[in-house]
C-alpha cells in the first residue's frame, strides 16, 4: 500500500481532519513507508515567549494548501515517496527529561525500520530527544543547523536542559559527528562574545546570517556539502532563521534574517546528503499574522519530503541502470 495524501480535486481541501498536507493519520508502521510526520508539542524549554505547543497543529492547519508537484524541483513528491501522518508524541508538560525519553520511544521503532521522521515543534529543545533516536540507529550524525542562536550554552537559568542548550548535550552524549555538523543563521544581540566562540570551539563549522548574504546561496550550499560530506546527517530548522516579516509568530524572534526565498532555495538545494531525520521548531501560532509563519513552516517541511523523493528518484534510475546493463 502507497501512501499518498488525499486528491482535492475529489475532497475538498477544508474537509476531513487536519493532517500534514492531508497525508493518511496512521498510528502504526509499515514497509511501505519512507517517511513519517511526528508532531512534538512541548514548549516547557523555551526561555522566552512559548505556546509552540501549538505549533505542529498550526504546521498541519496550513498545509492542506500543499500539492503533489514541487515545480522548483520538478517532480511529483509521491510518485517516489510514501509517507503518513503519524500523530503527536505524547509529551509531558513541565518534564523534559521524561518527553526526551517519550521522544525515544516513539522515533524509536520508526528508525529501526530505516523510515525518516519528519518533526513539527515544538521548542527546539525536542531535538535532543530526536538525536538520541537517531543516533541509536545511526550513531552520531552529522547536523545541519539553520537558526537564529547556536543553542551551544552550557545552561540557562541554572539548568542544563532547555532549548538554548541541546546541541552542547547532544556533543556531550557522542550524538553528533562535529566535524561534520555546520550551523547557518547566527545574528541578534548576545551576552558576550564567547556565545558564538563556545560553538566554534565546540567544533562547529559556524556561519552568522551576514556571512550567509555575503556569500549567498550556492556558495554557502557548496560549503555545507563540503563539510557534511557522505554519511548520515539530521537537519534541524529553527523558524527563527527567517526574518520575523517573514516569520513573525516564534519565540526569539531577531531583525534582519534571511528571506523565505533564500531559505527554500537552501533546502533545495541540499540534494547530495544523506538525510535520516528532519525537524523544524520554534513556530509559536500566538504570535503569527495571517498564518505567515505556519505557512512558510509547511513549505520548508515539504521541501524536506522533497529531498527523500529526489533521492528516491535517483535511486531507481541507478537501479534501471544496472538491470539495463545486468541483461545487456
Amino acid at each position: 500500500m502507497r501512501y499518498q495524501p488525499k486528491d482535492s480535486f475529489q475532497s475538498p481541501r477544508f474537509c476531513g481532519p487536519r493532517t500534514f498536507a492531508r497525508l493518511p493519520y496512521v498510528e502504526h508502521l509499515d514497509d511501505d513507508m519512507d517517511f513519517v510526520i511526528a508532531g512534538i508539542p512541548f514548549d516547557s524549554g523555551a526561555s522566552f515567549r512559548t505556546g509552540q505547543r501549538l505549533g505542529p497543529e498550526a504546521i498541519r492547519d496550513f498545509s492542506i494548501l500543499l500539492r503533489p508537484y514541487n515545480v522548483e524541483q520538478d517532480i511529483n513528491v509521491f510518485d517516489y515517496v510514501s509517507g503518513v501522518d503519524y500523530g503527536d508524541v505524547a509529551v509531558i508538560p513541565g518534564y523534559i527529561q521524561l518527553t526526551y525519553d517519550k521522544i525515544v520511544e516513539t522515533l524509536g521503532p520508526v528508525l529501526d525500520r530505516g523510515i525518516v521522521p519528519i518533526c513539527l515543534g515544538g521548542d527546539h529543545s525536542i531535538t535532543l530527544g530526536e538525536l538520541r533516536a537517531v543516533a541509536q540507529k545511526y550513531g552520531p550524525v552529522a547536523l545541519v543547523h539553520f537558526d537564529a542562536h547556536s543553542d551551544t550554552w552550557d545552561s540557562y537559568f541554572g539548568q542544563k536542559y532547555n532549548h538554548g542548550t541541546p546541541f552542547r548535550r547532544a556533543l556531550e552524549e557522542g550524538l553528533l559527528d562535529v566535524s561534520r555538523s555546520i550551523q547557518v543563521g547566527m545574528r541578534g544581540a548576545l551576552y558576550s562574545p564567547e556565545d558564538l566562540e563556545d560553538a566554534r570551539e565546540l567544533g562547529f563549522a559556524v556561519y552568522s546570517t551576514n556571512q550567509f548574504k555575503r556569500m549567498g546561496v550556492s556558495e554557502t550550499l557548496d560549503l555545507i556539502h563540503q563539510r557534511v560530506g557522505e554519511g548520515p546527517a539530521f537537519l534541524t530548522f529553527d523558524i527563527d532563521f527567517l526574518d520575523p516579516s517573514y516569520a513573525p509568530g516564534t519565540g526569539t524572534p531577531e531583525v534582519s534574517g534571511v528571506s523565505i526565498d533564500d531559505a527554500l532555495a537552501l533546502v533545495r538545494g541540499l540534494t547530495e546528503i544523506q538525510f535520516v531525520g528532519f525537524d523544524l521548531v520554534e513556530v509559536l501560532p500566538s504570535y503569527d499574522h495571517g498564518q505567515i509563519t505556519a505557512a512558510a513552516a509547511a513549505n520548508v517541511i515539504y521541501e524536506f519530503i522533497t529531498l527523500l523523493a529526489l533521492k528516491k528518484r535517483e535511486a531507481n534510475k541507478k537501479h534501471e541502470q544496472l538491470k539495463e546493463i545486468h541483461i545487456g
